[in-house]
């Protein structure tokens, strides 16, 4: 159970944050443990880059589970996504340049302001729980690891990547498990396509692993066959 670089213990070192950088990461780690194929869950950039790795690496995994991510390809135009420059407004903000880690470093608050704004209206965080986030992140190494994360998906991969992607390219059985509550789900509403298996967990935000945890693992394990 890693954690991308750049968040939790894993290391910060300087960089642009790509995604793809995220999967060769994943991947360098299959190899050192001799994994050759894996079946894979992750959450938000780790959901992503298991799209990625599925995408560009199906070769390694069995099957995946993604959660309250969108895939990297774009799906059909609805009206609702008028309303995604709001939803990715927070983005815009942790990519600016020195701004985006002043906001992370600063203060916790805008990571506990972000953390209960995505939850869903039946959870109940405590301070210290946010804090537990936030504090990690106040570190500056960090700060720049997040904001260079967000600065290169919005500046270059989210065009390159739906360009590039489609959905018939994904060979991979995937599951992807949205919260009902989540502005993600709401605006973007990801739909079955191809190997593309979708589910919503009913008054559950953006924050799966911690908001639905019994029903996250329920549904992991058999889509596992584990």
């Amino acid at each position: 159970m890693p954690d991308l670089r750049g968040f939790g213990w894993s290391q910060a070192p300087p960089g642009a944050y790509a995604k793809a950088t995220f999967a060769a990461d994943v991947l360098a780690l299959l190899d050192l443990e001799g994994l050759e194929r894996v079946s894979i869950i992750g959450h938000d950039w780790g959901g992503y880059t298991a799209f990625l790795l599925a995408l560009e690496h199906p070769q390694r995994l069995e099957r995946l589970v993604a959660l309250d991510i969108p895939p990297p390809w774009p799906g059909a135009f609805q009206l609702r996504q008028l309303a995604l420059p709001l939803l990715a407004s927070y983005q815009a903000l942790l990519a600016t340049p020195v701004l985006g880690q002043l906001a992370l470093t600063r203060s916790p608050h805008l990571v506990r302001t972000l953390i209960r704004a995505g939850s869903g209206p039946e959870s109940q965080w405590t301070t210290e729980q946010l804090d537990s986030y936030a504090d990690v992140l106040r570190e500056p190494a960090r700060a720049r690891a997040s904001s260079a994360c967000y600065r290169t998906f919005l500046t270059r991969e989210l065009v390159e990547h739906a360009r590039r992607y489609h959905p018939g390219e994904l060979s991979v059985p995937a599951l992807l498990l949205m919260g009902a509550r989540s502005a993600i789900r709401q605006i973007l509403e990801p739909s079955p396509e191809h190997n593309l298996r979708v589910q919503t967990l009913p008054r559950a935000g953006h924050f799966l692993p911690e908001e639905a945890p019994e029903q996250v693992l329920e549904l992991a394990e058999a889509w596992f066959g584990v």
